[in-house]
């Protein structure tokens, strides 16, 4: 693997935590639109069960909630998961400001 693919992988497909929360911090969203809003937003393509996973994750760490309406089940950040978008954001822009 090149280092700029290796470079691609842990930054999409490993942290979709981050691509999640950005997505939710704008609207409220059914699991099953996440996939495709990834691939249209940030131009990658995530696994199929790999977004339930960690929307699962996230949702018992208190990083969203989600309810049902109607008959599907809908997500939306909470407080704590919009802090932690931030804290994710910054890690990347100090990161980058490294970067020479």
């Amino acid at each position: 693997m090149l280092p700029i693919e290796r470079l691609q992988k842990s930054n999409t497909i490993e942290n979709l935590w981050l691509y999640i929360l950005s997505l939710l911090k704008e609207q409220k969203i059914y699991s099953w639109e996440i996939p495709a809003m990834i691939e249209k937003t940030f131009k990658f393509k995530p696994g199929r069960i790999t977004p339930y996973r960690v929307l699962y994750r996230l949702e018992k760490g208190g990083f969203v909630k989600s309810k049902i309406e109607g008959r599907r089940r809908v997500y939306q950040i909470t407080e704590r998961g919009k802090k932690e978008l931030e804290l994710g954001k910054d890690f990347y822009k100090k990161l980058l400001k490294g970067l020479k």
